[in-house]
């Protein structure tokens, strides 16, 4: 399969597969493609079979908010083309899952190649699920093969080394290596608290491992909307 991204920053996935070749989706988020491709609606290739591979993609789903059912997409007649815009100003980026498992933010998944299994990333401080604005809502990928990620705005790669740690603001980081850990950490002071606009608590991750960060995550364009939005209405 070959693949390019283009139009940013309303980026748009291309991809060229050959006779034989699939890709996934969520229910969806295909945009366009040629007449040579077919489409079939299942649980997806990735992760355990039969009734308890069923559950468990129907569990993981209902934490994520996604559909349980995922669109595989195969080129019968020919070669074929298929695009995936992206929902959000950004990017799209692509990770081989063979070489290194990576952990996403919940609403990054675009389409993968076949055999990239999907999973819930579970932190192991509790705290770091419940205030870290990530946490229990992120998701793992691994297996054998490419997954597509949407970022949100422009991206930031930063490699940690062991021990180094980033302290990022809810939202913004948008996927690390597995081998990275997370955490929170509140904010120091009174006043910084109430008057510095950051919130409570901070995103702690720790090295050694990769790093992407998102400059413009929905949520923060959502709060800025919403403040033009109700000055304006006034």
């Amino acid at each position: 399969m070959q693949y390019e991204v283009k139009n940013s920053p309303l980026p748009v996935l291309i991809c060229r597969l050959e006779a034989g070749e699939s890709i996934e989706c969520q229910r969806g988020a295909m945009s366009w493609m040629t007449s040579a491709i077919q489409m079939k609606t299942g649980f997806g290739s990735g992760g355990s079979g039969g009734v308890l591979g069923a559950l468990g993609k129907i569990a993981r789903n209902a934490v994520t908010g996604e559909s349980i059912f995922r669109n595989t997409y195969s080129a019968v007649d020919g070669n074929g083309e298929i695009a995936f815009a992206s929902t959000f100003p950004g990017d799209i980026i692509c990770f081989d899952t063979t070489t290194e498992p990576i952990v996403a933010q919940k609403s990054a998944y675009l389409a993968s190649t076949i055999g990239v299994r999907m999973d819930i990333f579970f932190q192991k401080k509790i705290g770091a699920g419940f205030f870290g604005g990530e946490g229990f809502i992120m998701q793992r990928f691994s297996g054998q093969g490419m997954v597509f990620l949407e970022i949100n705005g422009g991206i930031c790669e930063y490699t940690l080394e062991a021990g180094q740690s980033m302290f990022i603001d809810t939202g913004y980081l948008a996927a690390m290596e597995e081998t990275c850990s997370m955490d929170i950490e509140a904010i120091k002071g009174l006043g910084n608290v109430f008057l510095g606009g950051e919130g409570l608590f901070n995103t702690r991750v720790t090295g050694p491992g990769k790093i992407w960060l998102q400059t413009m995550p929905a949520n923060a364009l959502a709060g800025s909307l919403q403040s033009y939005l109700t000055s304006n209405s006034n």
